[in-house]
């Protein structure tokens, strides 16, 4: 069993100087970029090796290479340190309209379009100082999302895909097919089973998709693409349909020759949230961003802002 480790006894500088090794895989460089001579480098890959009983870095040629416990450590290490200039830029009190922070969200396109981009222009004007940084979603969300959310401020995402994480509701959206403003009438059933799909890659910001498993129908998929955004180019000309939020086609209405028409099916209604780890829970300027994204989400369905 592993034994339990004292923080207390840890030199947490050596945390910056294990990410910026493993990063850079040169002494020299990564001295450079932490600040600390090269000796001084060296006597921290020397402390490490020590407590990780690990080379983690071993010379190949004329260059070093991680040992595997040294690539295991790179994501981790990451993750605590963005943790740790989080917590410790955490404030009591937060003046938007004076103060400077960085904020990186997590989300799709489709909610960018459709939510981050009316919160970037609310930030732009209470909070000058404010930079918002969008990203997306990365492909191991399931598996860890604790860890995830531990290097960023939050993520959009709609409900059924985490849990156990602290969330504010945003609002709520539902789906629409998408098909060629030739298509005859509206969309059926038989026309869901027999007509090829576009779909979006990522079936965790699609849990419809799911729902049309449930039904015994599985979809035909002729393309797949990373991009809500993209469906109605694909599905225009063709026999093609898609799936895509009501509030997103109404934003893109007119870019492409299509129509959105009402599910066959009672597909469950999505509900977006702004989710985020604990460790954000009390930072002031934390609390402000959710207070703000919740009331830019109320204003979703009133008239556009100038």
């Amino acid at each position: 069993m592993d034994r339990p480790v004292n923080l207390a006894n840890l030199d947490l500088n050596l945390t910056v100087a294990l990410r910026a090794l493993l990063e850079e895989r040169n002494v020299t460089r990564a001295g450079l970029r932490v600040g600390l001579s090269q000796p001084a480098m060296s006597a921290a890959l020397a402390r490490l090796r020590r407590h990780f009983a690990d080379d983690l870095l071993v010379r190949q040629g004329n260059r070093y290479e991680l040992t595997p416990l040294g690539t295991a450590l790179r994501a981790p290490v990451a993750n605590a340190c963005a943790v740790l200039e989080r917590l410790f830029t955490s404030r009591a009190g937060f003046q938007p309209g004076v103060e400077q922070r960085d904020f990186t969200l997590l989300s799709s396109d489709y909610a960018i379009a459709v939510f981050g981009a009316r919160l970037a222009r609310v930030l732009h004007e209470e909070a000058p100082g404010v930079r918002l940084h969008f990203r997306h979603v990365p492909r191991d969300l399931v598996e860890n999302p604790d860890a995830l959310l531990s290097g960023v401020d939050g993520m959009l995402m709609p409900h059924g895909v985490i849990s156990d994480m602290p969330a504010v509701e945003l609002y709520r959206d539902e789906w629409v097919c998408l098909v060629s403003d030739d298509h005859p009438g509206d969309v059926t059933m038989d026309d869901l089973a027999r007509l090829p799909w576009v779909v979006y890659q990522r079936t965790f910001d699609a849990p419809v998709t799911r729902q049309l498993t449930m039904l015994g129908l599985e979809p035909d998929v002729e393309v797949s693409v990373q991009s809500f955004q993209l469906l109605p180019a694909l599905v225009a000309g063709t026999r093609r349909v898609a799936l895509v939020q009501r509030r997103l086609a109404a934003l893109l209405r007119g870019l492409a020759p299509v129509r959105a028409l009402p599910c066959p099916f009672e597909a469950v209604p999505l509900q977006e949230a702004l989710w985020w780890h604990p460790v954000h829970s009390h930072d002031a300027a934390h609390i402000w961003l959710r207070e703000t994204a919740a009331r830019v989400a109320a204003e979703l369905d009133g008239p556009p802002r100038a």
